[in-house]
């Protein structure tokens, strides 16, 4: 009853996520709606494939069209090129080596065990990238497929660029996939996320009363935040091979691949994010420590969280700045400028009090000296930009 209890606990939950997909590929643009049609475009490929190479051509090795059509409605369409050629590169290159080995020897079995090890070593070869295994697909093709005859390699060959050619025109023409909205998305949401622990460590800091287990949630959000910003990085490469060879982006001006602006927020959400794990970890360390003396005072908690306060609403502003759209919001601009100031005010006063508070206490200015550092390193990447 307990094994069939977790299957069907299972079984809800997975099929609840599928729901929750269909609903949003619904609602409206997304990446459940991009999947879906990708994999239409996928399924159209095919069947146009099959259609002209099987119905009205007739040709002898048809089924080759269509698996070529749909794996190559790719990501993306620079992609689809890519990959297009280095496939059709290791399907000859397995067809041709497979046909002559096969018309010396007339023995199947003879011929796998010299031809297999031979193109699965070809599969390594760099130039053929994540396509190189398709080369033991084409020789494959040739010794499983009957009566082996130049003429049938090279239909196949013949079939196979004939399919390379609709998935590629398919994917080019049908809605040519573009990623800028997950780019936004992705960097925006790593802002707001840094954002949030930022207030939270703040809160907790002013209150005085943060022990080791919310510093430690504090500190595995942090850390999640660095995979965020690498999600975010992702994205960004995603999005730029999405525009190259689209004609999506030519016919529009306002969809451009993402510029130096992206990078260098890239550059400070990486850095943001770092420091922030930085922050945490020092937290974390304190709040576990048992000696009351190695807690920040209440002469620097509350200016630290002041400061960290100023981060956040800086970082949150920053996001708003730089991905608003093409040139950003200049409300958002002139509010960052704002905080930046702001920011610098709380660091200074920081300073200021941070002699008088340690006095002769090693223990804490070890503990106030490294949250110090970490917020001048967090000002100063918000600052340089």
């Amino acid at each position: 009853m307990e094994w069939t209890g977790r299957v069907t606990g299972a079984v809800r939950r997975h099929s609840g996520a599928a729901v929750q997909a269909v609903r949003r590929a619904w609602a409206g643009p997304g990446r459940e709606r991009d999947l879906v049609v990708q994999a239409g475009k996928a399924a159209l490929a095919a069947c146009g494939a099959w259609g002209l190479a099987g119905w009205w051509l007739k040709a002898p090795m048809a089924f080759v069209a269509p698996w070529m059509a749909v794996v190559l409605v790719e990501s993306t369409v620079y992609r689809s090129i890519a990959h297009g050629l280095q496939q059709l590169a290791a399907i000859a290159v397995g067809t041709v080596v497979a046909t002559a080995v096969a018309l010396v020897l007339d023995s199947t079995m003879a011929t796998m065990a010299l031809v297999l090890p031979a193109v699965l070593l070809l599969a390594q070869w760099q130039r053929l990238g994540s396509q190189g295994i398709y080369g033991a697909t084409g020789a494959l093709f040739v010794l499983t497929g009957g009566q082996v005859s130049v003429a049938s390699s090279g239909a196949r060959i013949a079939e196979a660029v004939f399919g390379a050619l609709v998935g590629i025109a398919v994917n080019a023409l049908i809605r040519p996939p573009v990623y800028l909205r997950d780019t936004r998305a992705a960097l925006e949401g790593a802002a707001c996320e840094a954002q949030e622990i930022l207030d939270a460590v703040a809160d907790g800091v002013a209150d005085g009363e943060w022990d080791g287990h919310e510093a430690g949630e504090w500190h595995e959000r942090a850390l999640r935040l660095g995979r965020l910003v690498d999600q975010a990085r992702s994205a960004v490469g995603w999005s730029r091979e999405s525009m190259r060879i689209n004609p999506r982006g030519r016919r529009g001006r306002a969809v451009s691949a993402p510029g130096k602006a992206y990078d260098d927020a890239l550059a400070v959400l990486e850095y943001v994010a770092l420091h922030t794990a930085g922050v945490t970890r020092t937290v974390l360390e304190t709040a576990d420590q048992h000696e009351e003396s190695a807690r920040p005072g209440a002469r620097i908690t509350g200016p630290y969280a002041d400061f960290l306060r100023h981060t956040a609403r800086a970082v949150g502003l920053y996001g708003q700045s730089r991905f608003a759209g093409s040139g950003g919001d200049d409300c958002a601009a002139d509010a960052l400028r704002e905080a930046v100031a702001g920011l610098r005010r709380t660091l200074d006063e920081l300073q200021r009090r941070l002699p008088a508070a340690v006095q002769d206490d090693p223990g804490a200015l070890a503990t106030h000296g490294t949250l110090l550092a970490q917020a001048r390193r967090l000002a100063d990447q918000l600052v340089q930009d």
